[in-house]
């Protein structure tokens, strides 16, 4: 009952930004020329000091060019590349704050992130223009305020690339970096989804991150990960496919690798067989991935070309992960997944699975990371439940905890309890061993006459029929028994038939598998994918809008 308790020994966390603690700190166990980030493409590399050396020009270039203090903000368009984060160091160390955005936005999108972060300026690469100039215009920023980074520069020099951007000599070098409160000053705006309405800004101060990086390092390192001791590549190396524009990318990958010392190795954009092909030629040992990429891993004929033998486990996020896929990706690839869990909110992870339960605890997301506590809440009673007490939202607080949404201080209320805690929007449970399971998000669970169904549940199920390869369970109308039933979009392998003999087989897959409030009411729907964001995250509003459009007297089979 009541608050729940990380079951690790709390850690000190420093009252220190992210520049002393990535490039000042004392008890560094690996050297400044260990390669950090790599290009597999151009093979241009940095190593930690030059990393340091990139972003403390930078830095200083946007003081002496821009005027820019401490406090001001800059905006990121763009896909991941291994200048991402020296220019993200930069302005961290000009005192500033990162607006990072998805590189697939329209310019509305990107128009209305840039206004509401009010960024000084926009870093992005040459293909992404178009959609910058247009969203500059519409809010007012100056041409001369976008900046280039990656391999390509503006032929016709209208644009500066980020090298360009160096402290003028006539004005002088500028003074030291400014002094920052770590708990005060936002080191990175990310956004909220907005899977509904408009995105909100989460302002991560630089100690949530500070925090989170401390929290996660502790687990990894019993987790076994390590570092090189030298320049030579040995230790442990990552694939860096999630984007950095997504808290996920950010911490675990672009930030951790810095702060642990691990080689990460870069891809624009996740396409399996370069993804695989990147493992077996740099022998990376890990990989944070999404769902969406455990799927492929799991099922995609091409993955049997590879060599993936390098990797002693997968850690996966941003989405559920059901049990049935871990086992397939153990059975395919003697690979074990481990899971974790977190929001934009919290930096983001707030539980991890310890290697050594990912079998036993198939399905968990982890434990709690030191320092965090939680609560369940029963969402009808507001009673606390206990440890294997049953399921409840989930609320966290801790560190790592964001302290609020930017411009929207009415909604401070509705987000934290009184007693300073995180209410997430997620429903799980915790067992009685502290391993916690994600059911569903609160606002997404289908009601069938009063029963509450988890779409996560049913996707997790329908993840394990050998025939589907993508799959998600959204409420459709049924006008019959004037309820929300279930109703289910599913991918099939090419080489399945479409047709309504295959729909029932599904929904009767379905039907022996879970409790009768949970049938496939609505039917199923074959689709050729699944829309989702970047970060993988299923984009249900996009299928709840189509499946409201459908007759609600769904064809084919009813129960």
């Amino acid at each position: 009952m009541g608050v729940l308790n990380s079951f690790h020994t709390p850690l000190q966390i420093p009252n220190v930004d992210l520049w002393q603690l990535v490039f000042e700190r004392k008890d560094r166990q690996f050297p400044e020329d260990k390669e950090i980030y790599t290009d597999p493409d151009t093979k241009r590399s940095y190593t930690l000091a030059q990393a340091k050396t990139t972003a403390l020009e930078f830095g200083k270039g946007l003081k002496s060019q821009w005027g820019f203090k401490r406090g001001d903000a800059l905006g990121f368009f763009s896909p991941n590349s291994i200048d991402y984060a020296p220019v993200f160091f930069g302005v961290l160390w000009a005192g500033g704050a990162c607006s990072t955005a998805n590189p697939t936005y329209t310019a509305k999108e990107l128009a209305f992130q840039m206004k509401d972060s009010k960024v000084s300026g926009i870093v992005t690469q040459i293909p992404m223009l178009p959609t910058v100039l247009e969203a500059a215009k519409s809010i007012g920023l100056p041409e001369d305020r976008i900046i280039l980074l990656g391999d390509a520069k503006d032929p016709t020099g209208k644009f500066k690339h980020f090298t360009e951007i160096r402290a003028s000599s006539i004005l002088g070098i500028p003074k030291l970096r400014p002094r920052l409160d770590p708990k005060k000053d936002t080191s990175f705006l990310v956004y909220s989804s907005g899977t509904t309405g408009l995105p909100k800004g989460v302002q991560l101060t630089h100690h949530n991150i500070v925090a989170n990086l401390i929290q996660i390092a502790h687990v990894e390192s019993l987790n076994g990960l390590y570092h090189s001791g030298g320049p030579d590549g040995n230790g442990d190396k990552q694939i860096a496919v999630l984007p950095f524009f997504h808290v996920y990318g950010l911490t675990c990958i672009a930030l951790q690798s810095a702060f642990m010392g691990i080689q990460a190795v870069m891809l624009p954009k996740f396409e399996l067989e370069k993804f695989c092909k990147v493992i077996q030629d740099y022998g990376v040992t890990y990989a944070s991935i999404p769902p969406p990429v455990v799927l492929a891993l799991a099922k995609h004929p091409a993955v049997g070309k590879y060599d993936l033998s390098s990797v002693k486990w997968l850690g996966s996020g941003a989405a559920p992960l059901g049990r049935e896929l871990v086992e397939q990706v153990w059975d395919r690839l003697t690979i074990p997944v481990v899971q974790g869990y977190g929001l934009s909110e919290t930096s983001p992870a707030v539980t991890k699975t310890n290697i050594v339960d990912w079998k036993r605890f198939n399905g968990s997301c982890g434990k709690l990371l030191p320092n965090v506590e939680a609560k369940i809440v029963d969402v009808d009673t507001g009673a606390e439940r206990g440890l294997g007490e049953g399921e409840g939202e989930l609320w966290f607080r801790g560190p790592n905890i964001f302290p609020g949404y930017l411009n929207r201080p009415e909604l401070q209320d509705s987000t934290f309890s009184k007693d300073g805690f995180f209410k997430t929007g997620d429903i799980g449970y915790a067992d009685a061993k502290g391993n916690f399971y994600i059911t569903d998000r609160l606002k997404e669970l289908i009601k069938y006459k009063g029963f509450q169904v988890a779409p996560a549940e049913l996707e997790a199920i329908l993840l394990g029929h050998n025939e589907i390869t993508d799959a998600c369970v959204v409420p459709a109308h049924d006008r019959e028994r004037e309820t929300e039933v279930p109703r289910a979009y599913v991918v099939l392998r090419p080489d399945v038939p479409r047709n309504d003999e295959k729909a029932a087989e599904i929904i009767k897959f379905i039907e022996d598998r879970v409790a009768q409030h949970k049938r496939l009411r609505g039917g199923v729907r074959f689709v050729d994918e699944v829309p989702k964001n970047a970060s993988g995250k299923l984009l249900r509003r996009v299928l709840k809008e189509a499946a409201k459009k459908e007759d609600q007297r769904a064809e084919g089979p009813k129960l």
